[in-house]
């Protein structure tokens, strides 16, 4: 029996991450993607409780969500779209134009995604490109092409490596297939944030903000294990198990006694 994938991002229907994972899937699994209708990016694991939402058809099992978030394409793909006994296999959300590594996983709508998709007991993954400038058209999607096709065969016909409420962060390198130089299995980075808010003001006065983006900076842990930046700026290919529990179980007897 075919196997179902269900696919969502958070840069819009009609991004090129969006159609190159597609391409390579296509012959793999039965497809239906259900994508943010304008970008999402950094929305985090948000659903929209305030207005509603609307599916638009735009080929058969492909569909754009009216002011949805990829937290709502899951959610409600999941209770609209399946029947009870009919879920998806796998759920894919990518390929996002940008890394999504250390802590920029909170806020990143690609790695949300995945996120209600382990919410929901679907084994879930997060695909990334790093990119130089996310603006300039003409990306070469080969390498990410070939990586999500690899990672998803092997998921389909070998099961999912992780337990409940965890899924699996795949970041791709900038290097070309001829220079890719495996996979590696990382923890998260230390991310290093700045400030790069500009400030500015429109014909009447009024002061407005535009939030740039970081460079991208970050620490190891002086951990045993390799972090996500590092592995992907070297040319392989970051995988990165998350989990949604965020209990920090090593401060509990520490604040109990402080309780």
């Amino acid at each position: 029996m075919l196997k179902r994938i269900l696919i969502t991002n958070d840069d819009g229907f009609d991004s090129p991450g969006l159609l190159a994972l597609k391409e390579a899937l296509c012959d793999v699994a039965h497809l239906t993607v259900v994508a943010p209708a304008n970008e999402k990016s950094a929305c985090g694991h948000g659903l929209t409780l305030t207005s509603p939402l609307r599916f638009i058809k735009l080929d058969d099992d492909v569909y754009k969500l009216r002011d949805g978030t990829p937290t709502d394409c899951i959610y409600l793909a999941l209770n609209a779209l399946y029947e009870e006994h009919s879920k998806p296999d796998l759920i894919i959300s990518g390929i996002n134009l940008g890394s999504n590594m250390g802590e920029d996983i909170t806020y990143s709508g690609t790695a949300s995604g995945a996120m209600e998709g382990v919410i929901h007991g679907i084994p879930s993954v997060a695909f990334s490109q790093l990119l130089h400038d996310k603006n300039t058209f003409g990306f070469d999607f080969a390498l990410a092409k070939k990586v999500v096709r690899e990672l998803t065969l092997k998921i389909l016909s070998g099961g999912f490596p992780l337990g409940d409420r965890k899924f699996l962060n795949v970041n791709i390198p900038y290097a070309g297939i001829e220079e890719f130089k495996g996979y590696k299995v990382t923890e998260m980075g230390y991310r290093l944030y700045g400030n790069d808010a500009h400030l500015h003001r429109n014909p009447r006065g009024e002061e407005h903000y535009w939030l740039g983006l970081h460079p991208l900076a970050w620490n190891e842990r002086n951990n045993a294990r390799e972090s996500d930046f590092k592995v992907a700026t070297e040319g392989y290919v970051s995988i990165t198990p998350i989990k949604l529990d965020l209990t920090s179980y090593e401060d509990i007897k520490e604040l109990e006694a402080w309780i």
